[in-house]
């Protein structure tokens, strides 16, 4: 719990730029949270799955570099959540950034520090282990045989 408010202070530092870039603190942003800014922080695994199709997003993985190896989405890029300040220059500006880990913890965190630093961003509802569910049988083939290929 602690961990969690640290996290809370820290992103109140931020600044946010919103959607016509207006920068605005992460305390005005909060200030400024509805229901419509509600659900379109959010995103599941039948919608991922869709945008990744039309290549409308782009999916980071953000656990640490072990756990990526130990097992991982082959068209998921990898940028644990404590390198993501440094690799932001890796990340498409023109495609909305889903940020994921198995429950969604790191991914909430991922997610609003993008927001803060200019980008669109949402967060997989259900994490990777429901994506996993997700793409099973005929939906993973379906999906690897629309040509998806892991992002560089």
């Amino acid at each position: 719990m602690i961990k969690i408010v640290s996290a809370i202070v820290l992103f109140m530092s931020f600044s946010y730029t919103s959607a016509v870039g207006e920068e605005m603190s992460f305390g005005e942003y909060l200030a400024d949270f509805d229901y419509v800014a509600r659900k379109e922080m959010k995103i599941d695994s039948e919608a991922l799955v869709k945008g990744l199709k039309e290549g409308k997003l782009h999916l980071i993985d953000i656990r640490f570099k072990e756990e990526f190896e130990a097992w991982r989405m082959g068209f998921a890029k990898n940028i644990p959540l404590n390198e993501l300040p440094g690799r932001l220059k890796e990340l498409p500006k023109d495609k909305t950034i889903v940020t994921a880990c198995p429950h969604m913890d790191r991914a909430i965190l991922a997610m609003a520090y993008l927001r803060t630093q200019g980008f669109d961003s949402q967060y997989l509802t259900d994490g990777l282990l429901g994506l996993a569910e997700y793409l099973r049988g005929d939906k993973a083939r379906d999906f690897i045989n629309k040509g998806i290929k892991p992002p560089q």
